[in-house]
């Protein structure tokens, strides 16, 4: 059997539409990390008060989220790693977060 190409993949709604968008963000926070932890630390500090002093950190956040959400060159990187990655599972049957670990350093 021939394996599918990416471009040949059919993609169910809840890939696209959940999925998808749920890779999006992941990467998306990896990519505004910076003010994801500039967030955090104003979080932190300000303790009940957050909601008013943290206003400018989190408008720079939601701006470089949205930035990228709204992105459909981004949208097109993140369905091609999903594809690959559901291809890859079809293939051995082990799921992305499992071939990511490390194996451990006696084998």
């Amino acid at each position: 059997m021939e394996a599918a190409n990416a471009d040949e993949v059919h993609l169910r709604h809840v890939e696209k539409e959940v999925l998808i968008p749920k890779l999006m963000r992941d990467k998306a926070k990896e990519r505004c990390a910076e003010k994801v932890e500039a967030f955090n630390h104003c979080c932190k500090e300000s303790g009940f008060l957050m909601v008013v002093k943290c206003q400018e950190e989190n408008a720079a956040l939601k701006e470089c989220l949205t930035l990228h959400y709204k992105d459909p060159a981004f949208f097109e990187e993140c369905k091609q790693e999903y594809i690959r990655e559901k291809l890859e599972f079809e293939r051995t049957g082990i799921p992305a977060k499992n071939r990511k670990q490390k194996l451990p350093s006696s084998m």
